[in-house]
């Protein structure tokens, strides 16, 4: 199985290609290029790991994601002889090299030897791949101490102290009674999977003779090579901080400038008039600093390895580049060493965050050579399923999700919106744990509450009090947690936030920091994000801590998992909750999570489909020869015209009852705020609850007034406008806004007196609540919005200005092989039609082609040809652009087509649409027939069966147009403002 991605990685996709078909041929054990150019030690570990007949008679493998880092990291540095990253480029990707920045980028210094970044979804076994290519690399060493392309000398290198100490768990197993014991290392306990037999005697010998802690680099003498294991601290001189002590800005700006004391300080040991810094422990300490970081530049060749290597690389400051400072320690390692200094980085956020706000981006380390993306993580069950809990926006207002501050900016508690995030969370942990006490007592689900400043955390406790847990249901863990207990008395903390997957109590954690690397904890179930931060980098490492499985082994649970993960992708109810992360609304987390979804994350390929190219069956399109024999030529009508607007005049009592009675409304407002939870990969909603205590004030009703005035104001204004100078020139003289007072009583009058036909208190038992329902908000702001622009009279005081466009200005179209249309009367020979309900659109394409009284035809591509966009009001209010579906062009007619499901034609949309359409045709035909084609203009709306109908009674489908054809608007045209 093989994951590709919608994000450019040049090294993953080419080296992706180069290994396929013999990564197919190593796991079925047949002779191989691959296999054929490697080192007979590289051979018989890459058959140990990946054949089949090897892998069926043990328990633990290599996963997908695991086993492409492995083989294309393998390929580039042993097959390739890769010596730098420009050279790897060279060899895999030189297009690339082309893009903007890129070769000035791989050209630095920086880059200037073997270099390898892998993209892993956390909780899917970086640490793996580390151990293997440790392995691959020291036994080649062994065989062959001359081959440049290998070492035993290793460092790797931690983000913190608990990725440190987990490292060395891995290594050298974990403590017991004060000493590590090697038989409970990763390695020895998995040796089944890491080493064949012949290699286990020597390499366990290896390990437990060279493995060296961070005080010891420089001084422990080894044999045979070492593997120093270190956190990053040691590599820039700084004094190791606990991971609970490291503030925000550690995290999202690593690049940052050294504080200016801090820089003499390790310049000049000796600090004046200080007299914890003239003690001679402190003095030795300073002196020797620089002995570690000797030590690792005389080596003659070295491995480096930095896990969660996100923390290392350098960021962009205005135009200039930086480089944190413990890289510049690795740079001034490897310059000695040439092709001998190889590095390996592992993240599952390989990127730097670049811009702000709309322009916010990400800049992808270019070495990334593997791309195991958490989609496919997902989809093979490797991490928890990740659902959002979203509350339903049914009678309820927008929540704000940021502390209570005073005037002077001080926090003084929480947000209602806070307060109501943590009760879901509660909720949803109080459902977990009925859930997983009849199947596994043993099992406690926990969850994390992660707050935006230290000075929130005391609140948030408090208000968990207040919901009725005690004191041994809530760990608080920050820095200023540890500074109020000191040392000796966090110790016993911290034991127990380790220990929490045994343990009953805590049910939930409170963190200002996101316990980052390290973390690695399987009982988060839950997590509410208070925190206000948008970086990407901090969301992913969020979702990151609750990711990883909490249930292992057990075949009825693996069963119930599976078919969990395929009643949701089937869009019902999941029978059990097993391994799902639930993470409660947050506005930073949905807009991350769109973006996850929207950008088609990954596509996992199996079976006959692994050699798919990584971008598909994507195909693009030019123009065919003779394109201008079917181009259309549209005459586009500017109004630049100055417009002169009177007041608006309206009565509320006039205006049309809703639709909706209000005995059917009450009923589903209910109180307190309801929340559903909401699949992330498929959009499947379910298993609802209600939290009590939301907002429910009486200043809710003029909140409402207010909000869906300004909605109306504001739609009204950008609708009928062509170019943002327009818009700009109107808002001078806001007409609408003047009146916003004037219009907000209008609305009150409407909903008091008229709305429901009845005389309507909002405020007795909370009933303006059932005005927030959704529907009936969009009833309210499309009656007034439609009443408002009818009451407008406007004077046109200059003539139309016309200018004419052709649809081959797009020069090209992408479409999807399998699923594009072929046809001869467009400027295309191929059109695009969506894989999923493309039916109709296919069905009209190849019937109208097939027409010989049909000349041209073209599907409109509503992302390519915007100036055949229209604007409209939607049913809400809400001002839209409306992209019809085809232009046909006849010897006497043009018809604007748009085709629909038979059960849409009678939207309330699909009528507003065809209005400001009509309103766009009768404006054509108005014009001098050489300004549009010489032909008439009409518009048609299609339903299905209609379209197979007469199709299917063989009639063409210029007759179904000329018949179907809509010669003037049904009614008056809408009127425009501007």
């Amino acid at each position: 199985m093989s994951v590709l991605t919608t994000e450019t990685f040049p090294l993953a996709d080419g080296l992706f290609l180069r290994i396929n078909d013999d990564r197919l041929a190593i796991e079925a054990g047949v002779p191989n290029d691959f296999i054929g150019q490697v080192t007979p030690t590289t051979a018989e570990l890459l058959r140990w790991w990946f054949q089949e007949d090897y892998r069926t008679i043990r328990q633990a493998n290599f996963h997908s994601g695991q086993r492409d880092a492995i083989l294309a990291i393998v390929y580039a540095h042993e097959v390739l002889g890769t010596t730098s990253v420009l050279d790897l480029y060279e060899k895999v990707a030189p297009e690339a090299l082309l893009g903007d920045g890129i070769l000035g980028e791989v050209s630095a210094e920086r880059h200037g030897h073997p270099k390898y970044a892998a993209k892993m979804a956390t909780g899917t076994g970086k640490t793996w791949v580390l151990n293997a290519l440790l392995i691959w690399q020291h036994l080649n060493n062994r065989a062959n101490p001359a081959d440049e392309r290998f070492s035993s000398n290793f460092l790797i290198v931690a983000p913190g102290l608990i990725v440190y100490d987990r490292l060395l768990d891995s290594f050298q197993g974990k403590l017991v009674n004060g000493n590590r014991e090697f038989a409970t290392s990763d390695i020895y306990a998995q040796r089944e999977l890491f080493v064949p037999p012949t290699y286990e005697k020597s390499l366990f010998a290896f390990l437990q003779s060279s493995v060296v802690t961070k005080k010891e680099i420089g001084s422990k003498v080894t044999g045979g090579g070492m593997v120093a294991i270190t956190n990053w601290h040691l590599l820039t001189g700084a004094e190791d901080p606990d991971f609970v002590d490291e503030e925000e800005d550690d995290v999202e700006a690593p690049g940052a400038d050294i504080d200016a004391a801090e820089a003499i300080n390790s310049f000049f040991p000796l600090t004046p008039g200080t007299a914890s810094g003239n003690s001679l422990d402190v003095l030795d300490r300073r002196y020797l600093r620089g002995g570690p970081l000797q030590s690792l530049i005389d080596l003659p060749d070295l491995v480096v390895f930095n896990d969660e290597a996100h923390h290392i690389h350098s960021l962009k400051k205005g135009e200039e580049q930086t480089e944190v400072e413990w890289q510049k320690s690795l740079s001034a390692i490897a310059e000695p060493k040439g092709r001998r200094f190889v590095q390996f980085d592992f993240s599952a956020t390989p990127y730097n965050e670049t811009g702000t706000g709309a322009k916010k981006g990400k800049k992808y380390f270019p070495h990334i050579v593997t791309d195991f993306p958490l989609f496919a993580a997902m989809q093979q069950g490797l991490v928890k399923a990740l659902t959002l809990d979203k509350r339903k926006e049914v009678a309820t207002l927008p929540l704000d999700f940021s502390v209570d501050r005073d005037e002077n900016n001080v926090i003084i508690g929480l947000s209602e919106g806070q307060r109501t995030m943590i009760r879901a969370g509660l909720k949803k942990l109080q459902i977990l744990e009925r859930s997983f006490e009849e199947t596994d007592p043993s099992k406690h689900p926990k969850l994390l509450i992660m707050t935006e400043d230290t000075k929130v955390s005391p609140f948030v406790i408090e208000f968990l009090m207040e919901c009725g847990l005690s004191e041994d249901d809530v760990l608080q863990v920050d820095s200023g947690r540890k500074a109020d207990l000191g040392l000796k008395e966090w110790e016993p903390v911290r034991e127990k936030l380790f220990d929490i997957d045994h343990r009953v109590a805590p049910k939930v954690i409170v963190s200002v920091l996101m316990l980052r690397e390290g973390f690695d904890v399987n009982n988060i179930c839950v997590i509410v994000p208070l925190r206000s931060s948008q970086s990407g980098i901090l969301l992913e490492q969020t979702i990151g801590r609750g990711l990883r499985l909490m249930w292992r082994g057990d075949e009825a649970i693996e069963d119930q998992k599976r078919e969990t993960r395929e009643l949701i992708r089937a869009h019902k109810e999941p029978n059990s909750f097993f391994d799902v992360l639930f993470i409660v609304e947050h506005p930073a987390f949905e807009a991350f999570y769109k973006e996850l979804l929207d950008g088609g994350y990954a596509v996992v390929v199996d079976g006959d489909s692994d050699s798919t190219s990584p971008t598909g069956d994507i195909e693009v399109v030019p123009l065919r020869d003779g394109w201008p024999e079917y181009d259309f030529e549209i005459p586009i009508v500017l109004r630049d015209a100055e417009d002169e607007l009177k007041s608006p005049s309206i009565d509320p009592l006039t205006l049309p009852v809703s639709k909706f009675p209000l005995a059917d409304l009450l009923p589903t407002i209910g109180s307190g705020e309801r929340f559903s939870s909401n699949d992330l990969q498929t959009g499947t909603q379910y298993g609802d609850y209600r939290v009590d205590g939301g907002v429910m004030t009486a200043t809710g009703y003029n909140d409402y007034l207010s909000r869906i005035t300004t909605r109306i104001t504001e739609a009204i204004g950008r609708t009928f406008v062509a170019t943002q100078q327009q818009y700009n020139s109107m808002s001078k003289y806001p007409i609408m806004q003047t009146h916003k007072a004037i219009i907000a009583g209008w609305i009150d009058r409407y909903i008091r007196k008229r709305l429901f036909g009845q005389v309507f208190d909002p405020f007795e038992d909370e009933n303006w609540r059932v005005l927030l329902v959704g529907d009936v908000s969009a009833e309210i702001a499309g009656t007034f919005s439609t009443a408002l622009v009818e009451a407008q009279e406007s004077l046109q005081v200059s003539d139309a200005v016309v200018e004419t466009r052709s649809t081959s200005e797009v020069t090209s179209i992408k479409v999807r092989a399998s699923t594009a249309v072929e046809v001869t009367k467009c400027i295309f020979p191929k059109l695009r039609v969506a894989a999923r309900s493309g039916g109709l659109e296919r069905l009209f394409i190849e019937w109208a082609d097939i027409d010989s009284k049909v000349e041209a035809l073209i599907k409109i591509d509503e992302y390519a040809h915007l100036f055949l966009r229209r604007p409209y009001l939607k049913a809400d209010g809400m001002p839209a652009q409306y992209s019809p579906d085809f232009l046909v062009r006849t010897e006497n007619a043009i018809y604007i087509v748009e085709t629909k499901a038979q059960s849409a034609i009678s939207d309330e949309n699909v009528k507003r649409k065809k209005r400001a359409a009509l309103a766009w045709v009768d404006q054509i035909n108005e014009l001098a027939p050489d300004l549009r084609s010489e032909r008439d203009w009409y518009y048609v709306l299609l339903g299905e069966e209609t379209v197979k109908s007469w199709r299917d009674k063989g009639a063409r489908a210029s007759e179904l147009l000329a018949q179907a054809r809509i010669a003037h608007t049904e009614s008056a045209a809408q009127p425009t403002m501007f």
